[in-house]
């Protein structure tokens, strides 16, 4: 029987404090975003708690303004 280890996920905000969660800054947010849009859970990108709700907040905030988008066109696919 084979016994399975995992890395634990560490926070990438918390691990590197010269990042920093802002909605001016979308090449930082693409990365908690899917290829349709939808934002990642923290299960998912290891972030903490406090750190998921600042980014899902600057998440929206740019979309409201339009530097990330809601939905990924589906036609091209």
């Amino acid at each position: 029987m084979k016994t399975f280890s995992y890395r634990k996920k560490i926070c990438k905000f918390c691990d590197n404090t010269d990042i920093t969660v802002d909605y001016k800054k979308p090449q930082v947010l693409r990365r908690f975003i899917t290829e349709q849009g939808k934002i990642l859970p923290r299960r998912i990108t290891g972030t903490c708690a406090s750190h998921q709700r600042e980014l899902v907040r600057a998440i929206k905030r740019s979309r409201n303004i339009a530097l990330l988008p809601y939905v990924v066109d589906v036609k091209d696919m």
